[in-house]
């Protein structure tokens, strides 16, 4: 009996040892023998499936279309799933690239945090529709590569290239800063418009989970579809630009260095940005010649990239001295109906400063409208000197408080990236410059910061702004380019704000615009002047130790219900009746449409005109 039980003891452990053994042999055999377990576990993979919605569109002023989504397709790859044995020949052929970029292409940096050899991956962007039609019937050969619409901007007119701005892929950067929102292969505004509402236009994406087999065959939805979700297109921009005068803004230009800046005074609305030289913004749509075109641009040394009208800073010259008088007129240093005697210079002790010929100075009017240097230069002392010729601090610190409020010094607020405040230097800017204990300084000494020159630096847009506030008398709304969000027919406007108040009584203008007025009608500024269209300006010409002088001029119209305010800043424009002659025909067509047939003189005149 005993022996029974331990002989069947003995077959009982036998058959366990050699069933362990067995299911040893088929374990070492799937894992590491036999693949095909390995491969069928591989067959099936999640595809997540990304829609891209539909970039918001931008629109001018008047309806017509700044920018629209052009097709294109991006082929993706996921490394692990690509046949090694592929027909690599005609994979090239059918994209048109050759097998030292195929290889280039595919070999990432797999220790990046950036790329997985499981998860899919930017093999080729931007291929076109009919290359991609081509390559998509051959696509059931390529197993680990498929393809994702997308779309990329193009633009119907060749002009507004630093309005509009440009996107690119998003980089690392982007990607860290905003984990939810941005992945490997996404698109983001660059510069411009694009990148200022990018929340706004780029819309929200959609995606869809698939099950696929390893040749990319489709199974099924994963979970059935619950976790998917539609693509929602993002906001329509309508902009506050006239795209035909910020084409002929553009053409006038051409060929020259400066920019033109025109508002609108009541709303703050900005009609025209133009920086010179500029490109032709479809010149950035990502495709694969937009590297060299890129390079080339970036390393053009007239620096077609850099926005003159907001972030050039510019000595303001002559035009200056408009907002010189009205803070002396509400300073009460300057009495507007006196007479002013100029000998053609200004001197102050054993120092003098040159002043132009011209007729007797008999109020303020005059002085602007015979931009008399002189007088402003007494007029500007007469301010700093307010509390004392030995005191110049208080006196200038309230200059400057007051042109901080007439936007100076500062960024204005557009919506555009990269705007710069200019300078308006204060007394401790001085005081540093020139110590008490080496004599300090007195208003002789900051004399040329009453004609617009010394330490004085504004934007163009700052000097379209001063237009417009001498044309509201004495208040602005922040500049702006957006004039209304819009999608599924209902738009949203944006708001411009408040009005910002000067600080300057409206009672004190119409003194400065009367010289305004004159300079066009029979000043320097006579090249702007139109028979039918009351025009007020100031030019003004900034002296260049570099080369020949720069022209500005600063305009707005009508006169008595404003519709329009501009600044024309033309480097080594030489005389300011150049950039006068500019004004005056952007005004005209603004206001007008189109350029009289008596006047088209002009517009040759400035066309042909060579600068340096």
């Amino acid at each position: 009996m005993r022996d029974a039980l331990e002989n069947r003891s003995f077959y009982l452990k036998a058959f366990f040892i050699l069933g362990a053994l067995l299911l040893l042999w088929q374990a070492i055999s799937l894992q590491l023998l036999d693949n095909s377990f390995q491969r069928r576990a591989e067959a099936t993979v999640m595809d997540r499936q990304v829609f891209y919605p539909s970039r918001g569109l931008m629109y001018d002023r008047n309806g017509k279309l700044l920018t629209y989504n052009k097709p294109v397709y991006d082929i993706w790859a996921v490394y692990n799933l690509i046949d090694p044995n592929m027909d690599t020949a005609l994979f090239c052929q059918l994209l048109k690239i050759d097998k030292k970029e195929f290889k280039k292409r595919l070999n990432k940096n797999w220790r990046s945090k950036r790329y997985s050899k499981h998860k899919p991956f930017v093999f080729l962007s931007t291929v076109s529709p009919s290359d991609y039609a081509r390559f998509q019937e051959h696509l059931y050969r390529f197993p680990g590569f498929f393809a994702r619409r997308r779309s990329v901007r193009a633009h119907p007119y060749p002009v507004g290239a630093h309005v509009l701005g440009y996107i690119r892929e998003v980089n690392e950067k982007d990607i860290e800063k905003n984990k939810d929102i941005y992945e490997v292969g996404d698109y983001i505004g660059a510069t411009g418009l694009e990148r200022f509402y990018e929340q706004e236009l780029r819309g929200l994406k959609g995606v869809q989970y698939l099950l696929k087999d390893n040749l990319g065959n489709l199974i099924g939805r994963y979970k059935g579809g619950a976790l998917d979700s539609a693509a929602v297109a993002g906001f329509n921009l309508i902009t506050s630009l006239d795209v035909d005068l910020q084409a002929y803004a553009e053409k006038l230009l051409a060929g020259k260095r400066g920019a033109v800046v025109a508002i609108e005074p009541q709303t703050g609305e900005v009609l025209t940005l133009v920086s010179s030289p500029s490109y032709d913004p479809n010149f950035m749509t990502i495709n694969r010649e937009r590297g060299r075109v890129a390079r080339a641009l970036a390393s053009d040394p007239e620096q077609p990239f850099f926005n003159r009208a907001i972030m050039a800073e510019y000595p303001p010259g002559s035009v200056f001295k408009t907002v010189v008088g009205l803070i002396a007129l509400q300073e009460d240093v300057v009495d507007p109906e006196a007479y002013f005697y100029c000998p053609g210079y200004y001197s102050y002790n054993t120092f003098t400063w040159g002043c132009r010929q011209h007729p007797p100075v008999y109020n303020l009017a005059k002085a602007i409208q015979y931009s008399c240097n002189a007088y402003f230069f007494q007029t500007f002392r007469s301010i700093v000197d307010k509390y004392g010729f030995d005191h110049p601090q208080r006196g200038l610190d309230t200059f400057s408080y007051y042109l901080s409020r007439f936007g100076l010094g500062h960024p204005l607020g557009i919506d555009l990236p990269g705007e710069q405040g200019g300078n308006i230097p204060v007394s401790a800017y001085y005081d540093k410059l020139y110590p008490k204990e080496k004599g300090g300084w007195r208003s002789p000494t900051i004399i040329s910061l009453g004609i617009g020159q010394g330490e004085n630096l504004l934007t163009s847009l700052q000097m379209a702004n001063l237009a417009a506030i001498i044309a509201n008398r004495g208040s602005y709304y922040t500049p702006h380019l957006a004039k209304a969000l819009e999608k599924d027919g209902k738009r949203v406007p944006v708001q411009a704000g408040i009005a910002h108040q000067t600080g300057v009584d409206s009672r004190w203008f119409p003194y400065v615009i009367q010289g305004m007025r004159d300079v066009v009608a029979a000043g320097t500024g006579r090249r702007a002047f139109l028979p039918d269209v009351s025009i007020a300006g100031k030019t003004g010409t900034v002296q260049n130790p570099h080369g020949p002088d720069h022209a500005t001029f600063m305009a707005f119209a009508p006169v008595e219900k404003p519709r329009i305010a501009l600044s024309v800043y033309v480097e080594n424009g030489g005389h300011s009746g150049f950039a006068a002659a500019i004004a005056g025909l952007l005004i005209e067509k603004y206001l007008k449409g189109d350029i009289a047939p008596e006047r088209k003189y002009m517009e040759q005149y400035v066309l042909n005109t060579k600068l340096p």
